[in-house]
């Protein structure tokens, strides 16, 4: 499983990020890490709201909503999170 592309989505509000293949997140274990780490999160059970810079959105299946128009934040954001919570990426490609 692995992260290839964060890409500029339809609606061009944000960007996403979807692992290849998709993936089961404990969002449980996630959250506290994160609150830990001193990042605000809410917990809305099938998803988590984060605010890192941007809001972002971490889904149950993987995917990442950064919800920002600016390529360079969406990236440095997404960076930002893989490292924090170890997911397997390849070097970040962003796609406006």
């Amino acid at each position: 499983m692995t992260y290839s592309t964060v890409k500029l989505c339809s609606s061009r509000g944000a960007y996403e990020a979807a692992p290849q293949p998709r993936l089961e997140l404990d969002l449980g274990s996630i959250r506290d890490r994160l609150v830990a780490e001193g990042v605000p999160v809410v917990d809305c059970r099938v998803m988590l709201l984060l605010r890192m810079g941007c809001e972002v959105t971490l889904g149950r299946d993987g995917r990442i909503l950064l919800k920002t128009r600016d390529a360079e934040e969406a990236s440095r954001v997404f960076e930002e999170l893989c490292r924090r919570l170890d997911l397997p990426r390849e070097p970040s490609s962003v796609k406006g």
